[in-house]
């Protein structure tokens, strides 16, 4: 793997860890629905979803 797509993954997964970190997931914590859901759901599914397609992308551009 070449070094810059290694740097990619471990700057998605420095991302990753800062964004479910609890003091950042309670940022998201209220009462509010969200299409039927609480809030602090619809950001953890918004944050794992964006975490797996920036992972594919880079390792597509990997295998390239």
């Amino acid at each position: 793997m070449k070094k810059r797509h290694q740097q990619k993954l471990v700057i998605l997964s420095l991302v990753l860890f800062i964004g479910l970190n609890f003091p950042i997931v309670l940022l998201a914590d209220s009462s509010r629905l969200i299409l039927g859901m609480p809030a602090t759901l619809v950001y953890l599914l918004l944050l794992w979803l964006f975490g797996s397609i920036m992972s594919l992308i880079i390792m597509k551009k990997y295998y390239e």
